[in-house]
């Protein structure tokens, strides 16, 4: 408003001004300008001295960040650069030319630095804004020009997407020494005033540092200034879109030891889960950019398909305990006191009935002991007694068939007791470690 207000006054002004007066201070100003460039040329450097360093004061304000390509690794920015030195030929006494101060005039017109960007990642020549020089009276000369770079940067996504990346923009004389050219920053660093918010990268700052190197092809030194963009990926988009997904999970995937063996769905849970996180995979695989090293999610997506791929495995020999058959041995005796015993205790596996931290007697290995085969009775009197004793043979044959059978369904309900226990103990196992895993990936956002 304060320079509309300013502009609009002087419009005002100058509709009341004597039309001789515009004349004259137009005549003023060509009679300047044909003075100063009578005999000026814009090739040499402008300076008395030959052996005088010209000094030039480069000032930089980041506008927006257009893109940041992680794949080809080139940042591209939008600046305001302003370039100032001071120009031995173009100075004047204000009085002569009607306290004339200050001239507006192209900037092809007069000397410029050679100052580049050395770090360019575009393949096309530079090419000059057509902007303006203003020119004082001092012989001070200032040079604000719009610029599009496009600068090679390393990016390290290591830490993906929790990371944050540093771009250095290095300007300075192409063709000129340290001895005839001197470059240095207006500030310690680049102005972010006029700056348009990137919604994916947050600026913590760009910081200018000056540097004077010595190259292999010359001698005398080349001084330049570096612009650090810092900046910290905003990671909310990726957390909700591939982390949080993930997270939920790897922590759905423990609970297939938590179905019952006879619902037939344990196996078929695991692999579900497991296609889940291939298909995350790949669509992980398309936003992040090639690097040497494996970045943090994909990392955390690693770690979990091999954890889901280790309790499916274990679910299926869990399930292979569980649907043991009648011909199985009895489960063994370390087994039955550790497992079934201390274990189970502390899991609170019990049968049905059996409160919570007690388990049932532990009873020796039943015995599979197959029926005695009876021989044959030679009597064939109906009335004989000998057919009584074969009877009562009989009646034992059918005794120890039942009690073999009945061995046999508590061998086969210790199998299954005992599949229930690892099926407790590897949840909670798995649980916590999906656990930790997610925790450790989510305190990285914070």
């Amino acid at each position: 408003m304060g320079t509309k207000s300013h502009h609009l006054g002087l419009g005002v002004l100058l509709l009341f001004l004597p039309a001789e007066c515009l004349a004259a201070e137009g005549r003023l100003a060509h009679k300047l300008f044909r003075d100063l460039f009578a005999n000026y040329t814009s090739a040499l450097r402008p300076v008395a001295d030959t052996d005088q360093t010209l000094n030039v004061t480069l000032e930089v304000t980041l506008s927006q960040i257009i893109d940041m390509d992680e794949r080809n690794q080139v940042l591209t920015l939008y600046l305001w650069i302003r370039q100032e030195w001071t120009d031995a030929y173009l100075h004047w006494d204000p009085k002569a030319y009607g306290d004339l101060d200050a001239i507006r005039i192209p900037s092809s017109l007069v000397w410029r630095p050679d100052i580049v960007l050395y770090n360019k990642a575009d393949t096309q020549p530079p090419a000059s804004a057509s902007t303006n020089v203003v020119v004082r009276h001092d012989g001070a000369v200032r040079w604000d020009a719009p610029a599009i770079t496009r600068s090679s940067c390393r990016v390290d996504v290591s830490a993906f997407p929790f990371d944050a990346q540093r771009c250095g923009l290095t300007f300075g004389s192409w063709t000129h020494g340290g001895h005839q050219l001197d470059v240095r920053p207006r500030g310690a660093s680049a102005s972010l005033a006029d700056f348009v918010e990137n919604v994916e990268w947050r600026v913590l700052g760009m910081p200018a540092r000056r540097r004077v190197l010595t190259y292999g092809c010359c001698s005398e030194p080349y001084p330049d200034v570096t612009f650090t963009l810092l900046l910290r990926r905003r990671a909310a988009a990726y957390v909700c879109n591939l982390l949080l997904p993930c997270v939920f999970i790897s922590l759905l995937a423990p609970l297939a030891f938590h179905l019952p063996a006879d619902s037939g769905e344990k196996v078929s849970l695991g692999v579900t889960v497991l296609l889940a996180l291939t298909v995350f995979q790949l669509i992980l695989a398309e936003s992040m950019p090639p690097a040497e090293s494996v970045p943090l999610i994909g990392k955390y997506y690693m770690a979990t398909m091999t954890m889901v791929t280790f309790s499916t495995a274990l679910t299926i020999l869990i399930m292979n305990l569980h649907y043991c058959g009648p011909s199985v041995h009895p489960v063994p005796t370390w087994a039955r006191v550790l497992l079934l015993g201390h274990l189970a205790r502390g899991l609170c596996v019990r049968e049905r009935g059996e409160p919570c931290g007690q388990s049932r007697p532990l009873e020796s290995a039943p015995s599979l002991q197959p029926p005695a085969v009876l021989p044959e009775s030679p009597c064939h009197e109906p009335r004989c007694l000998c057919h009584q004793e074969a009877l009562l043979h009989h009646v034992a044959s059918i005794a120890s068939t039942f009690r073999s059978h009945r061995a046999a369904q508590r061998c086969h309900e210790d199998w299954k007791r005992l599949a229930r226990v690892m099926d407790r103990f590897f949840l909670g196992i798995f649980f916590c470690m999906a656990l930790v895993m997610s925790l450790l990936v989510l305190v990285q956002a914070l």
